[in-house]
């Protein structure tokens, strides 16, 4: 390993030790993740994954947590979201992390495997939060293709599953968040969340890496029986 060291601030900047049978791709990423602040950070901190900081700056930009709340994380392995909703909504709150992968325990979140889009998750959750939801996140991505226009329409499709999924456990005045890649949401999308809730805001949190085409929508103040109304905010 190497040091190299930048003006004014040290900088440290490790290296592989050897790149034998990795692909270079595969070479960057290990690169990018070994001199990744928010990877040493997140290991420090005891967060499953440099993800939990994102869901924290959202937090202190829109104030989506509260004591006692109930949140549904969807697509949440490996468990850094949840970890950070756990801490949040405090002991009388409940957490309820959602994945398609099994995930390992979580203390003080009740894990649940299975499809967000399925009946049978739906319900499952329900009886988890023994009652509607205040808050639903979702970090859930597609596996990217490398072509733009592809990835956005898939990751779009997501979002519109989990935004469907959100209308049908949350209360009123609940929160909805969820990444989306650049360029923001669809029109039609958009104008389904505007209907939905009070204010919806687009936002690339810091701990979201430069290069990366993910940005979140933020909806909140739902609305169970929304207007015809468009009223809200764009972002």
């Amino acid at each position: 390993m190497t040091e190299s060291r930048g003006t004014g601030e040290r900088n440290l900047s490790t290296r592989l030790r050897t790149a034998k049978g990795r692909s270079t791709a595969s070479q960057l990423w290990l690169q990018r993740q070994l001199n990744d602040p928010y990877v040493k950070a997140a290991k420090a901190a005891g967060w499953r994954s440099r993800a939990a900081f994102k869901i924290i700056e959202l937090d202190e930009r829109f104030k989506l947590f509260r004591p006692g709340q109930r949140v549904v994380d969807l697509g949440a392995a490996p468990g850094g979201w949840t970890q950070v909703a756990v801490k949040r909504v405090g002991d009388r709150g409940k957490v309820v992390a959602l994945d398609i992968l099994p995930m390992d325990p979580i203390p003080g979140a009740t894990t649940l495997q299975g499809d967000f889009n399925e009946e049978a998750a739906e319900q499952a959750v329900l009886e988890a939060m023994d009652g509607p939801a205040d808050l639903v996140i979702s970090d859930i991505a597609p596996n990217t293709t490398g072509h733009n226009a592809t990835d956005h329409l898939r990751i779009l499709a997501l979002v519109e599953l989990a935004a469907d999924f959100a209308r049908k456990v949350l209360t009123p005045g609940g929160a909805f968040v969820a990444k989306v890649f650049q360029g923001g949401t669809e029109r039609e999308l958009l104008a389904a969340l505007k209907r939905d809730y009070a204010t919806v805001r687009h936002a690339k949190p810091p701990a979201s890496r430069k290069d990366s085409a993910e940005m979140y929508v933020v909806a909140q103040g739902f609305r169970a029986n929304p207007k015809a109304d468009t009223a809200g905010q764009g972002g």
